[in-house]
């Protein structure tokens, strides 16, 4: 009997390079599911509090984390955030407070945590394909993905970007600090021990500082359609 194979695109980068808006869109575009592994684990710290399963309870999270009963949807405008569905419930919203992200902290150091949410992800490759949003969706979640990108910008670009949403947004932020916060961030991602932020050997790298979104697509969807995704 023959394996199905079930498409993936992975879409891998820094905070702020584009990632969430292109997967968005491609998603819509293929018509293919759509994966934002980092409110993973936000969604998990969500649930947990939910169902009163305590942190360090790590056997109850294993089984929460691999159970978690949640789903992404890209949206039909091009402003809008993918929608978080949590147990049928609308909580994008909630999954980005500063709250849910320091619980989310909490909950990501959890080994066994980790381990049952790679499985969870790898569970999101379902038919017709997927596009996965992350910093290691080409590197160790989906290694043998038909299409791997990675996507960067500039400290300064992306941390402008940041900036105009969270002014948007009406909150009263530093431009420098953002800058410095991204550059720290991005020292960590690239440094830690597992699943360091790095391209794929095999990924399509797109800078896209300077570059517009639509611009960044069309290069995106062009490299699909080269494999034969579209």
């Amino acid at each position: 009997m023959i394996e199905e194979v079930i498409p993936v695109v992975t879409v891998d980068g820094p905070s702020g390079s584009g990632k969430g808006t292109i997967c968005r869109l491609l998603a819509r575009e293929l018509g293919w599911h759509l994966l934002d592994s980092g409110a993973l684990y936000r969604v998990t710290a969500l649930a947990a509090r939910n169902h009163g399963v305590a942190f360090d309870d790590h056997q109850a999270m294993e089984v929460l984390a691999g159970h978690l009963d949640v789903q992404f949807e890209a949206g039909t405008d091009l402003g809008d955030e993918a929608r978080v569905i949590l147990e049928g419930d609308d909580v994008t919203d909630l999954v980005r407070t500063e709250e849910t992200g320091a619980l989310a902290s909490e909950v990501a150091v959890i080994p066994v945590v980790r381990s049952a949410l790679l499985q969870r992800q790898r569970a999101f490759r379902t038919r017709p394909g997927l596009v996965a949003d992350g910093r290691d969706m080409g590197t160790v979640v989906f290694p043998q993905a038909e299409l791997k990108i990675y996507l960067t910008a500039s400290a300064d670009e992306r941390a402008e970007r940041r900036f105009l949403q969270l002014q948007q947004k009406g909150e009263n932020v530093s431009l420098p600090r953002l800058v410095s916060d991204i550059k720290a961030r991005d020292k960590r991602d690239m440094e830690r021990a597992v699943a360091p932020l790095r391209p794929a050997q095999d990924a399509l790298t797109v800078d896209t500082t300077g570059v517009g979104i639509d611009a960044v697509f069309q290069q995106v969807l062009s490299a699909a359609i080269d494999k034969g995704l579209h």
